[in-house]
């Protein structure tokens, strides 16, 4: 009997930027895990001010009011009035890259439920077909709260927990391909995690120059990558390598089995 292959589990983060307009590509939806957890958050956040909130999330007074807002807002149960799949929610760079909207057919986006995870803020861990409020509060934000002096102390038991849920429920290698920020990645307790961590690395050369990381090419070639393997079906470690979006291809001499290396030039 051929022994059923499992999935890379892909972590990103989310984005600043969020688009709740746009028709939605998929009418699948599903709800997230942490909920109990995030309303502990929004508890803190809907009890402070718009100074506050500015203060606190370093924004314009534009940006505090108008999450002072979203976090009175705030209620359950999510629906499909007020709230959307996360994965179509964020717009941000990685999500252009990702394109989910514009080339995920039905299979795809199930298939992206199983191995894609987005690590938030506010929610914690969320998969692509999660409903989401729309919210802003970044993983590095210093929220006093009950388990800690910042978001890092509130979640990462529980981030970690949920991750290592979700690769004992895959019977592949247990690989996790982290497209993360370091901000967001930081909120992973890695000696706790029950997985090998690979990291790609994207690096752009321009006129014949040094290879060096772009910030911005870098975010949509993670979202391109995570849709290459999410779109590919990859299952194992090796198939990453075979990554060629945007122009970019994979560099073996540079490359390290925890860090391959993928270079572009222009």
């Amino acid at each position: 009997m051929t022994p059923k292959l499992g999935h890379v589990l892909i972590v990103v983060s989310p984005a600043k930027s969020l688009d709740y307009e746009t028709p939605l590509a998929t009418q699948k939806s599903s709800e997230p895990r942490m909920l109990e957890s995030a309303e502990k958050l929004v508890s803190i956040m809907a009890a402070k001010s718009p100074g506050e909130i500015q203060k606190l999330m370093k924004v314009s007074p534009a940006l505090a009011e108008l999450n002072f807002e979203r976090f009175q807002d705030w209620q359950r149960p999510f629906t499909a009035d007020n709230a959307r799949p996360a994965v179509l929610a964020f717009n941000g760079d990685v999500y252009a890259g990702l394109d989910a909207a514009g080339t995920f057919n039905e299979r795809d986006f199930t298939h992206a439920q199983k191995t894609l995870r987005i690590l938030s803020g506010l929610y914690g861990v969320l998969r692509p077909l999660d409903l989401m409020m729309p919210y802003r509060l970044e993983m590095g934000t210093k929220l006093s709260n009950r388990r800690g002096a910042n978001l890092y102390e509130f979640w990462r038991a529980e981030i970690v927990d949920m991750i290592n849920e979700d690769m004992a429920a895959s019977p592949g290698s247990k690989v996790l391909v982290n497209l993360a920020s370091n901000e967001y990645f930081n909120a992973v307790d890695k000696k706790r995690l029950d997985a090998k961590i690979i990291s790609p690395a994207f690096l752009d050369s321009k006129d014949g120059g040094p290879y060096k990381n772009i910030s911005f090419f870098a975010k949509r070639a993670r979202g391109a990558m995570s849709r290459y393997l999410i779109q590919e079906r990859i299952t194992a470690a090796p198939g990453i390598t075979g990554f060629t979006g945007m122009g970019y291809a994979y560099d073996e001499a540079d490359s390290t089995p925890e860090r391959p290396v993928f270079k572009r030039s222009n």
